[in-house]
């Protein structure tokens, strides 16, 4: 009881501190959108793209074809293997799945044969599976492992259900833990279409929803390195069953970037089929700026500039965490060696109350069950940490304001027993 009043004790003298940090969002902070700030006027008035293509005027359903060349090292594919597009590929993921849902892409739409599964690794991103709800797909979850998906339990679910449709992935830094997939699992994902139950005749049989959203998103180099699905679902011939989705919208502007859909052959002459209702050509301005201000090594060099704003706030993170957090038994979390996120899992039924208290001293974190279908965690205990918008010092300030509210919370708990 004198520990949780002394904690108590340090919870009430915070709540005068005026404090007002958000660490909610995976967001860029204003240093590293500066990192881009020569796009603007970058092409100098020279609109020919290297084919002669005049990027003011309309055409052009795939994207430039040195966009595409840019897509193509994000994604680890050949350029053929990709269409750009405008500047999110969260509007490419609900444009490719309404598109299986609703009018079909390489098979007969989903929807006709009701219901309609989503397989949701969680932890997960939450935009993820409000996408999939919103196209009124039923969520399922499957446990997320330091090595990607739980596979035994993703297999069993294909194998057994044929109204499992998709699966979410973020392969390399996943949100919101930061692994990255294992050779094995990213074998075994281009092999899941093979597997899936026997479909409604002409149905399309199952998709992989491959969002490498933080594909060079990496704090240490040479970075560690996720093994291409592509080539091993041409081996495996489910290269039409792997949708793959990337951007630059965390490397350059956020909501000023690119993005890419790619996959296999099939697949691309589908999205193009539809897409080709939709527009007359995406803004070839926008990716000609792009494809110039990246070319060559400047990715790599743009993303060490990255790292070096944002892994000391993850490092603060980490050391604020072990302070506070360690060795009490209170929490485990994640250490990533890249993107925008920290998994942090307190005891059961604590998560909710966390999040409560620290709002009460003036720190925003993402909802508890937000990395959930439905934003329902069973066990009330994943919190998502986002570091990269803060300052250094506001992170600092956060983490231990965090670190108090678990204890407290944790105290509570106790006491109420």
């Amino acid at each position: 009881m004198t520990e949780r009043r002394e904690l108590e004790r340090r919870f009430d003298a915070l709540k005068g501190a005026n404090l007002k940090l958000d660490l909610t969002r995976g967001k860029p902070a204003a240093e590293q959108l500066d990192l881009a700030d020569e796009l603007d006027g970058y092409l100098g008035g020279d609109f020919r793209a290297e084919d002669g293509t005049d990027v003011r005027n309309y055409g052009g359903l795939r994207g430039l074809s040195e966009a595409r060349d840019l897509g193509a090292r994000l994604l680890e594919v050949a350029p053929e293997a990709v269409i750009a597009g405008g500047n999110a590929s969260l509007t490419l993921m609900f444009f490719v799945l309404d598109a299986a849902m609703n009018t079909g892409l390489t098979g007969s739409r989903w929807r006709d044969a009701q219901p309609v599964k989503a397989l949701c690794p969680v932890p997960g991103y939450d935009r993820h599976f409000v996408l999939a709800e919103a196209l009124g797909m039923e969520l399922v979850t499957v446990p997320m492992t330091d090595s990607g998906p739980d596979m035994d339990a993703v297999e069993e679910l294909v194998a057994t259900d044929n109204a499992v449709r998709c699966i979410w992935c973020v392969p390399k830094y996943s949100n919101p833990t930061g692994c990255i997939y294992s050779e094995d699992t990213v074998r075994r994902l281009a092999e899941l279409p093979a597997r899936h139950a026997p479909p409604q005749p002409g149905g399309q049989p199952f998709l992989v929803l491959w969002d490498n959203a933080y594909t060079v998103h990496d704090f240490d180099f040479p970075p560690p390195r996720l093994t291409p699905i592509l080539p091993m679902a041409k081996a495996a011939g489910t290269a039409d069953s792997i949708a793959m989705f990337a951007s630059t919208s965390k490397i350059t502007f956020a909501g000023g970037g690119v993005s890419f859909v790619g996959g296999g052959a099939g697949f691309l002459d589908a999205v193009e089929k539809r897409l080709s209702i939709l527009m007359v050509g995406p803004d070839k301005l926008n990716q000609l700026r792009h494809a110039r201000f990246l070319a060559g090594d400047r990715i790599e060099q743009h993303m060490r500039a990255h790292a070096e704003i944002v892994r000391p706030k993850f490092d603060a993170v980490e050391r604020g965490l072990a302070r506070g957090l360690g060795g009490t038994g209170l929490a485990r979390w994640t250490r990533p060696r890249g993107g925008y996120f920290v998994s942090l899992d307190t005891p059961p039924g604590l998560a909710t109350a966390v999040v409560a208290l620290a709002a009460e001293l003036g720190v925003a974190l993402t909802p508890a069950g937000a990395t959930f279908p439905y934003g329902r965690d069973p066990e009330d205990r994943n919190i998502r940490i986002a570091p990269t918008l803060a300052t250094l010092d506001e992170v600092e300030a956060g983490i231990e304001v965090l670190t108090l509210c678990v204890k407290l919370a944790a105290a509570r708990q106790a006491d109420q027993r």
